[in-house]
Parts: structure tokens; sequence; C-alpha cells
């Protein structure tokens, strides 16, 4: 049995923009064998021996719980790919011919931002000291997370499943309502979607018995996740909402192989269940016995809550609401006949970084989530910025001591039916000052529950209702929600009454800082460079080691009074506003950093508004607490000195802390309000994937497909991801529907000689006036051509102990990738005297299986003992070597066979083998 290993060869793909500008098309060359550089892999990895193509396999010594947090192989820094878990909790797998090139040096594990192959040491474990808890905020004179007048009911229904695009297995359509009683009329609809957890639990098994099966194996019953939201539904229903909590196993049983994570399928769900909804209230007498029981929903005034992968899912489904998808990767082909009123996202992920920007929506970042742990959702607020009008309110929550799991009861110990855990992991040994359970910062997972039933009405009451009174709680003006006590809740946010600003991703000069990026490999680049404790969730990394247009100023000061000034390329208008609003962020658990703010006009006029001060969040290297505040300095001082506010040129921070480090996000001109937000009519990019056969010979070109559907022209950001070195190269685009504003041609020469399938990948992120749908796609060039078969000659196959065993693996042909095989020992059979653990050189030993030679044992009982023969692209033959060492042992011949496997791992009988003899020396 033949194998390849990955071999990548150099991108054919180049942008042909808009306005007449060609692309040209580079010619496809054979790249460097992907090889591990010295022949071993680190601890826990090791290439699969049973597969019909090669795979990279890592194994956790702990259990890995299924999460919303993709897994990802990367190597040198570079994302290799995203492995298939096994059903153990233990076991990854990435296909090599889905691997990048070169060597696979500096194997890491990585998941939500955090490394999962390595623990924290005494030396990573964060500050020694006991870390505080932010001081109390000012109570809002409103609290949303006090009980509503009306009394509850709850049922649930479960209606046929549903299959959906990419998906083999039917989803489920079931949910559980809880709605008001004693109420008449019409009442708003709020829709949750759990996140991705284990599936299916058996009974009386312990958490090493869920897994992510679907359907569920007999024997274990369904998680039931959607149940988990109970409280929260309780209090909206008690507050006169009509509630539904929909399930979801069916995706995350499926989800790995989505290329979007399940983005897609999961609007579907969603829309299929609102579309039941719908019919539902416009004749109820077909409708399940809760729902007729409950008052009718409206479907003008929705509410999506969605936690985890679920938040993804409903941001998803709220720009599929306004913008249609692609019919062919959409599971709901029904009319809209609802409307989303705004989102509530919980530790949620946001792989596309495809925020919808019109829509108004509150992200709950857990402090100390362990799944989600880069708090990647701030994203659904930053990368709203510019991108469409400006005037839907996206705020972002920072709960301190929050975990990712308790938001839901059914992954939370003690409370859930199936097995659950604390996702924050924590090394008794070395315990987090932030996260631990006894940190003075950790919250119970019933205060966490409390504060987040709190907010997310808050959000309804806002978004829904229209309540103004409670924006303070969401929008950065430092209130707090009593029934939210003794959570520390801070807020951000971008639109709503803010006008224009300072953005750093804008075009501005800085002097006394420095504009940095926030992805970059360069350290002195990247606005966290080396040495840097902890990570930021403004600075979550995407699917490229490099991102363009995503910047922040940083600010490094040794003695107080000197200013940093930003400068835009064209005036602002602060004109109208009260205040000005900047998002800042300081070093973990610092304290006392002030910052003088100024302004200057176009005629040179300056005045300093006033000081602020910021202290930094709880942290230590396992959280993401380099998260910004939000500070507001009146403009009187400006008005006072008669400056022009419609003509403002620079903004100025000064320092006047002794020492310091802080970060500017952006600033905004400030105004109290929530207006009326109307989604634009913006063009909505969706990236297909092509999949062709390389074919025998001619060059044939094919295009990456790409659909640009809805109204008016925009600006994206395209990546073109290099197959051979996966580095991307970007550039902006304008498009609109029914133009070619993205234009990514590949190349493909078609041979006879067998080689790996290439993708060629492509990335897409809306920049201005338009929105994405399925940002990942591109062309897979797929391998036609039979591979070589492969032969065994011994070289030396009868020798002295002391002497190398040795044999040359032919293959009929040269291919265009590595070709692998893999040998085990097996049993030499009885009348013969196999060789053993103390008969082979002990290094060897160590080297191909990690074992030790003591206690003496035949090679085929040396567990993980194989060998990985791998013959480079172009070349026919290998040579392989058994090194042995002498004794002073009288002992007879000794034997050894290596049986190639088959597909299951197993020898193949009647294939190949490596087969020889060794002689006593005495």
């Amino acid at each position: 049995m033949v194998r390849t290993r990955r071999i990548w060869v150099t991108a054919a793909a180049v942008l042909a923009l808009a306005g007449g500008v060609s692309g040209t098309t580079a010619h496809a060359q054979q790249a460097p064998a992907a090889a591990v550089s010295d022949g071993k892999l680190p601890p826990g990895w090791h290439i699969d021996r049973g597969r019909p193509t090669p795979q990279l396999v890592w194994r956790s010594g702990r259990r890995v719980p299924m999460g919303d947090a993709r897994v990802e192989f990367r190597a040198d820094g570079r994302l290799l790919g995203v492995p298939k878990p096994e059903r153990d909790g233990h076991t990854f797998r990435l296909g090599l011919d889905r691997a990048r090139a070169g060597a696979l040096k500096g194997l890491q594990v990585w998941s939500g931002g955090r490394r999962l192959d390595t623990r924290p040491g005494a030396a990573e474990s964060g500050p020694a000291t006991a870390v505080r808890p932010p001081a109390p905020l000012p109570a809002n004179p409103v609290d949303p997370g006090r009980p509503g007048p009306y009394r509850t009911r709850t049922g649930s229904y479960r209606l046929a499943s549903v299959r959906l695009p990419g998906f083999p297995v039917p989803v489920e359509m079931q949910a559980v309502v809880v709605a008001p009683t004693g109420i008449s009329g019409p009442r708003p609809l709020a829709l949750f979607l759990h996140g991705r957890h284990a599936t299916c639990y058996a009974p009386h098994g312990g958490s090493d018995d869920a897994s992510g099966a679907w359907p569920c194996p007999a024997g274990t019953l369904p998680v039931p996740s959607h149940r988990g939201y109970l409280r929260d539904q309780r209090l909206l229903a008690s507050q006169g909402y009509v509630t539904v909590s929909i399930s979801a196993n069916g995706i995350n049983g499926q989800d790995w192989q989505a290329e979007d994570g399940g983005a897609q399928a999961r609007s579907s769900l969603i829309r299929l269940h609102l579309a039941h909804w719908a019919d539902w209230a416009r004749d109820p007498r077909h409708a399940p016995p809760i729902v007729r029981e409950a008052p009718r929903a409206d479907l003008s005034r929705v509410l999506l809550i969605g936690h985890s992968r679920g938040g993804e899912g409903v941001n998803r489904a709220a720009l599929d609401s306004l913008y249609p998808p692609p019919a062919g990767q959409d599971g709901y082909r029904g009319r809209v006949r609802w409307h989303i009123s705004g989102t509530v996202l919980i530790g949620p992920t946001v792989f596309g970084q495809n925020p919808v920007p019109d829509v108004p929506s509150l992200t709950v970042l857990p402090g100390c989530d362990g799944d989600v742990s880069d708090l990647q959702g701030e994203v659904y607020v930053d990368g709203t910025r510019a991108v469409s009008t400006g005037r839907a309110l996206h705020s972002a929550v920072y709960v301190t001591g929050a975990d990712h799991n308790f938001f839901n009861t059914e992954w939370t110990p003690g409370q859930a039916q199936a097995p659950a855990e604390d996702d924050f992991s924590d090394d008794p040994d070395h315990p987090d000052p932030v996260c631990s359970p006894r940190a003075a910062t950790r919250l119970t997972a019933d205060q966490q529950h409390r504060a987040g039933s709190t907010y997310i009405a808050a959000a309804a009451r806002l978004f829904v209702a229209g309540d103004d009174k409670v924006r303070p709680l969401l929008d950065g003006s430092g209130r707090r929600a009593p029934s939210a006590d003794p959570a520390r809740v801070l807020a951000h946010a971008v639109g709503a009454n803010r006008g224009a600003g300072f953005l750093p991703d804008g075009r501005v000069t800085v002097t006394g800082g420095r504009l940095c990026s926030a992805v970059d490999p360069d350290p002195a680049v990247a606005c966290l460079g080396e040495g840097t404790t902890g990570v930021s969730p403004h600075f979550a990394q995407w699917e490229t080691g490099r991102e363009a247009g995503r910047h922040a100023i940083a600010l490094h000061w040794t003695s107080a009074g000197s200013p940093a000034r930003i400068r835009t390329a064209r005036p602002v208008s602060l004109s109208g506003a009260d205040a000005l609003a900047l998002r800042v962020f300081v070093p973990p658990n610092s304290q006392g950093t002030a910052l003088d703010v100024s302004v200057t006009d176009s005629h040179g006029r300056r005045a300093t508004l006033g000081r602020v001060r910021v202290d930094g969040l709880p942290g230590s290297d396992r959280t993401a607490s380099y998260w910004a505040r939000e500070l507001r300095v009146p403009l009187t001082a400006a008005r006072r000195a008669g400056l022009d506010l419609r003509s403002v040129t620079s903004l100025g921070l000064t320092p006047r802390s002794g020492s310091g480090r802080a970060w500017l996000m952006d600033a905004w001109a400030w105004r109290p309000g929530t207006p009326a937000v109307r989604a634009a009519g913006l063009p909505r990019v969706d990236i297909g994937r092509l999949t062709v056969d390389e074919g025998d010979s001619g060059v044939r070109t094919y295009h990456v497909p790409v659909r640009v559907t809805g109204r008016g022209s925009g600006r994206v950001r395209v990546y073109v991801v290099d197959p051979a070195t996966g580095t991307a190269k970007d550039r902006l685009v304008t498009v609109a529907p029914g133009g070619h504003g993205i234009d990514v041609p590949v190349e493909v020469r078609g041979n006879t000689r067998y080689g790996a399938d290439v993708p060629y990948d492509v990335l897409v992120k809306a920049v201005h006036g338009a929105v994405v749908g399925s940002y990942r796609g591109g062309v897979t060039v797929r391998n036609d051509d039979p591979a070589p078969t492969l032969s065994v000659t011994p070289l030396a196959d009868k020798v002295t102990e002391g002497s190398a065993l040795k044999w040359r693996i032919s293959l009929s042909e040269a291919a265009d990738t590595d070709i692998g095989a893999l040998f085990v020992p097996v049993p030499v059979g009885s009348g013969r005297t196999e060789l053993s653990t103390k008969d082979v050189d002990p290094g060897w030993l160590a080297d191909v299986s990690g074992a030790d030679p003591d206690p003496e044992r035949p090679l085929s009982q040396v567990d993980g003992l194989y060998l990985w023969l791998d013959v480079p692209a172009g070349q026919t033959s290998l040579d392989v070597t058994v090194p042995t060492v002498p004794d002073q042992v009288t002992e007879p011949a000794e034997s050894v066979t290596f049986r190639q496997t088959d597909d299951s791992g197993h020898p193949l009988p009647g294939g190949p083998a490596l087969t020889g003899t060794v002689l006593d020396a005495s």
C-alpha cells in the first residue's frame, strides 16, 4: 500500500483587479518535499501507519473536551490545517496531503489562542500574588436583571429532521420553549442556539464516555445542550418575551468537515425554525401544543442569542436574513418573514471574521474562557468599524472571572445531566491567580450565569424594546446592573451615536508612538511583541500569519510628559458631540496609568480636554486581558478655547505616569442615545470551492468561484495563499454584483506522474461597503494518476551481529510527491528466534519507537515500533538499515521481519517485507 506525503506546488494564483488591471499567471513548479527535519517528531506526534494517505497524528496525554474553538496544527508558526478529532478525546489527525509544505519543524497544537501541547510551568503561571477584581461601578438606575411581572410556561417540540448541504446525516429540529402567561397580543421572540459541545453521553459513564458522534450510538443519549439556557429564558419570559432554545447536536457531530466550521449550517437551522414560527404566528392551529398555549410571536421583533459557535451561527443567520446566501450552500430556501432586531454572542467564535455591520450586537467576553480563550469575539465589535453606516451599536462586555461553559447549565458540573467540567483547566501545583477556582476574581457557576442572564436581558431591552435607559450598561458609560453582582462587568462599544473619530486602520500618521499591526510575525511590527504575557482579544489571529488593515497605536514611555500625536489625513468633525470616547488598554494588573487628552484643529488651535486614568484588567499568562476600557473626556474645554470642532486634525495623548505602556484602539465623537438602524443595501461576497482533475497533458486555467450579489459596490480585502509556503498575498478589491473584481486564476499542468492533491486557498474580508458570507474557498487540484508500485530488494539480509541489515525500497516509477510506506515488525514464526530489543542499536530503537531496550522483548512486541519509509519526490529508491549490536551471549541465529501495512494498519498479507537474519559473532 503506497502512501503520499504532501508536496505543494508554487501558487499559480494572482488577483486580476477591477478597472482593467490584468493578472498574470505564474507557472506551477515543484516545491521541495515536506519532511521532518531530523527524522524525528516531538513527543506525542507520529505519522499514522494505516491510512490510504499518511496522517500527522497528535495524541494528548489529557483528554481534550469537545469545544467550540478549532484545534489547529501549526509548524514554525504557520497553519498546517484543522485536524479531525477522534472519539477518544485524545487523538487528532491531519492528512499530510492537506498540510503545508516544508519541514515539519516547530510542531504545535493551538486552540482559541492557547497551546494544547504544553502545560504552564511554575515560571509561566503568572504573578505570584493574588489579583484583585476591579472596583464596582456605580449602579444603573434601570436593572434589566430583575424578573418581570409574568408567570411562565415551559414545553418542547420536535419536528422532522432536516438535511443541510454538506452534512450527510439529517439534523434534528428540536427545541424547548418558555413563554409568558397571562398576557395578550403578539410578543417579541428570543431564540437561543447553543455551541459546540459533546453530542452524546452514557447515562452512567464519565467524561471519557461523552463523544461527538451523531446519531448517538446505542446505549448513549443526546446531550441536552439546548436546555442549558432555561434560566435566561425564564427571565425573558417573565418580562414578556416568547423564548425558544433550539438543539444543534446534529451539526456539532458533523461540522468538523465544514470549511466554515458549521456557521452556514447553523444559520440554516435557525432560519428553518424561524420559518416555522412565522407559519405558526399566521395560523397556530398546526403549531405544537406549547406554541399554541403561548402568546403569538411577533416575528418583526426577533433577538438571536448564540453561545460560542452558536454565536457565529446567529451572526450568520442575521447576515443571511438581510443578504441571501448562495442557494447551493443554504439549507433554507423560503422567504424572510422576520426581522432580526439584535444579537447576543456569548464567548463566540468568529472564524470568518465577518460580523454583520447593521444589526446591533452584544458580545459577552468571559475573562477566564478556557475554550475560545483568545476572546476572538471582540472582532464582532472591532470588525464592524467603517464597514457600513456605523449606526448600529456593537458592544462588548468583559466579565471578569467567567469561564466559557458555565453560561450553559448543561455544561456545568453539578447541574448538567451529562458529564460536564470547568473549561478553564487549572494546575493545582501552579494555580492561576485570576481563574483558579479559589481566586478572588473567579465567579461561581451561579454568579456567572446570573450575570449572563442580566446582560442578555439588557440587550433585549435595548435592541428589541428600544429602552435607552439600559444603554449605559452596554456602551461604555461605566454603569453596572446590580442583578449581576458580584460579577465585575466592563463594557465598551462602537457605533450608535458615535460620530467621526480617529481610527488607526485609516490613514493616520503617528509621532511619539507607533502605528502597530494587530497580526504580524515580526515582533518589531506587531502590537504585542516578544515578552508579552497573555494576549489581546483585539489582536485575535485569523487564518493568515500577517494581516493588513488591522492596527492600533502603541505608546511606550519612560518618563512623564512625552506626548504622542495622531494626525488624520483629513480633518474629522467632533461637532455636536458631548465627549471624545477613547478605547485604551494597558498591561494587565497595572494601576494608575494617567494620560492627558488634547485635540488640535486645522487652524493650529489646541486644547487639553482632560485627564483619563486607566487600570489594567486582572490577568495572567493564560488570559486575554489586554482589553480596552472606554474612557471619555468632555469637549467643553475645546469649545471654551474656540476650537473649530468641525475640523479637528490631531489627537494628543500625554502620559502623566512615570513610565508605562498603553495602546489606543480608536477614539470617537460621542453623544448619548441609540439611533434607529436601517440595514444598508450592500454587495455580498461568497467564495466557493472548485475541485478539478489535473489531467494527463496540456495546461488548463481555472478560476476560483466567486459570487457577488446584493446592491451597490464596496471594498474587500482578498488573500491568496501560496500553497508552497503557506504565506498569503493580499489586495484591496472593489466588488459589485455582476462585476469581476475578484478574479483568481489557477493554472494546472497535466501530467501522468502520481502526485498529491493541491488546494489553492483564497480568503476574503469586508473593508467598506460590503459584507462577506462564505469567507474561504479556492480550487483544489486532484491527482488522477495511479500510484507507483513498490518492491523490496535485499542488500544485506544476513549479517553478523554488530553489522547493519540493509534493504532497498524501489518504485516502479518516480512520483511528483514523496511516496511513503509503513512497515511493522511481525512475529517470525515457530522454530526461529526473533531479534530483540537488546540486539539492535538503542539509539535507533529510541528514534523509531521511543522505547527502551529493557525489559528485553522481541521487536514485534514493542509498542509503537514501525518504519516509515519515504521515497522523496522525483526519486525511485531508498535504502533502509537496521543497525545491530554485538553481545557476549552465545545464541542461535535471530530473524526479523518488517511487513508493509494495509489501510487499517495491519500487516498486509503477501505484501512487501523486509526480512533479515543476524548471526552470532562468538
